[in-house]
């Protein structure tokens, strides 16, 4: 019988087709099916079901903290002036000397919220809660009350660290990293809202790097979790049960309680402080020694830069670390020690959170090209008179000069002009002695008497020198020159739109 052999292999190719099919399928479900478990996992992390066994970890570290405070005597109600023979004579003579006496000193008491970071008794609260306290009390979550002693406190930050003495270990909170936190992230906030003890309130992370005007290092996270009075000091938790924050302020129209806007301190402002506190009882902060503004459109565009960002430097400290690194007026400051400056209030709060006598590279705009200067950082002195000194020529030339692109008129310093405007016997410069109504100057909020140290970052000693300037932006094909001025507010850059005569 012939055996046919043919046959077989297109049997075998159809089972390997079979079991290839299978197989593609059967990964194929797999990855379906982890792919769905991970979404799952993922979704469930990012929108709890509950935060329950959150609350019953965390609500142990948090601490209601109360202060009593002796409150001077005031004086009684002034009694008022009558005429002669007045009928009510009689009457307000009795009861302002009943009521008219010297008050007597009274005890007053307030009540915040803190955390607990440390199994030896160390707390985190805001400055604010303790601000003038006689005694500081903490009272735990089982109602054990414990005094408190005051180690240190910084007002900048609105920060404070306390130290309790307990027979047994407390339960400490670790800080998370705030700079991972996203907007629409899930926070917890614990407190102490009107005194009503441990409370737990949840929300999302709705803003980061507010700006409340509180203080030089604003850098707030927003939430749209209840805050209320008395929650001051109280953490903000991840739902990792981390402590990303510090409650500390609220904003209400009305004065009364929380309308979904709370703002809390990062914890990457918060971590620092509190280990300078813990360890000196004082903060040591980075200090540059430059005065800045802020950089825009018509200064961005005058210098060449192709976004408004970094901080320009308006005057350097003399003896100071950017002064002996030889940062100049004019530069612009982009990055700090590895850290990018996108607007000017961001180098305040990064040199200060620099360590003291560390060197560091800063990269700075200058003539249009970028330069890398290396500082060694100073420290940054509460009683350090940061004020700019310069040394100034006395110009020999006396002439004045109209400048119709700028809208006004300028004059060399004169021993007239000197008094007249109280200019120092050192200054220098050009003295603007007329502004045009509705000028580009005029706009820009410049005054007579004001002085033009520089424009284009070049200095000028004569009107003949600005007008050399401004032919120069034209041929250029600028639309604003950048004047370094100097009057009452010190010493500032202003980009000024070159108007066509």
């Amino acid at each position: 019988m012939r055996t046919i052999t043919l046959n077989k292999k297109p049997l075998t190719y159809l089972n390997k087709m079979l079991v290839t099919c299978l197989s593609t399928i059967t990964i194929a479900f797999v990855v379906f099916f982890v792919m769905t478990i991970i979404a799952t996992t993922t979704n469930a992390k990012s929108v709890p079901e509950s935060f329950a066994d959150l609350a019953e970890k965390l609500l142990p570290s948090v601490v209601n903290i109360s202060t009593t405070q002796t409150v001077e005597a005031g004086k009684g109600p002034e009694r008022p002036q009558l005429p002669p023979g007045s009928p009510f004579e009689d009457f307000f003579k009795e009861f302002f000397d009943r009521n008219g006496q010297q008050q007597r000193p009274r005890r007053a008491t307030s009540l915040g919220s803190g955390f607990i970071i440390s199994e030896d008794g160390y707390i985190v609260t805001n400055n604010h809660v303790i601000q003038g306290a006689d005694e500081i009390t903490v009272i735990l979550s089982d109602d054990k009350r414990l005094k408190a002693k005051l180690i240190g406190r910084d007002q900048k930050t609105d920060l404070a660290v306390l130290k309790v003495e307990s027979d047994v270990p407390l339960k400490a909170v670790k800080f998370g990293n705030s700079d991972k936190s996203r907007v629409g992230d899930w926070i917890v906030a614990i407190g102490n809202p009107f005194g009503l003890g441990g409370t737990v309130t949840a929300g999302i992370i709705s803003a980061r790097g507010r700006d409340i005007n509180s203080g030089p290092y604003d850098d707030f996270l927003q939430t749209d979790a209840s805050i209320n009075r008395g929650n001051s000091g109280g953490p903000m938790f991840n739902i990792d049960g981390e402590v990303i924050g510090v409650n500390t302020a609220i904003y209400s129209p009305s004065g009364g309680g929380s309308v979904g806007i709370g703002f809390a301190i990062p914890s990457t402002t918060v971590a620092p402080i509190i280990r300078q506190l813990q360890k000196s009882g004082e903060v040591k902060r980075g200090w540059l020694g430059v005065h800045i503004q802020q950089v825009t459109l018509e200064i961005a565009e005058s210098l060449g830069l192709k976004k408004t960002e970094g901080a320009l430097v308006a005057s350097v400290i003399e003896g100071g670390p950017a002064a002996k690194s030889k940062i100049k007026p004019g530069d612009v400051i982009l990055m700090f020690n590895g850290k990018r400056i996108s607007e000017m209030r961001m180098l305040p709060k990064v040199v200060a959170d620099t360590e003291v006598e560390e060197s560091v590279e800063v990269e700075v705009w200058r003539d249009a090209k970028m330069l890398t200067l290396q500082v060694k950082v100073g420290e940054l002195e509460s009683e350090k008179e940061i004020a700019s000194q310069f040394i100034k020529k006395k110009p020999d030339n006396k002439d004045q000069q109209e400048i119709e692109e700028l809208g006004v008129r300028v004059s060399s310093i004169t021993d007239t002009l000197r008094e007249k405007f109280k200019l120092g016997d050192k200054s220098k410069g050009i003295v603007i002695v007329k502004i045009d109504k509705g000028s580009s100057a005029s706009e820009k909020g410049l005054q007579v008497g004001d002085l033009i140290l520089e424009i284009g970052q070049e200095e000028v000693s004569a009107s003949a020198d600005v007008v050399r300037k401004i032919k120069e932006a034209i041929a250029q094909g600028r639309k604003s020159v950048l004047l370094l001025l100097e009057g009452q507010s010190g010493l500032r850059f202003v980009a000024i739109r070159i108007e066509k005569p």
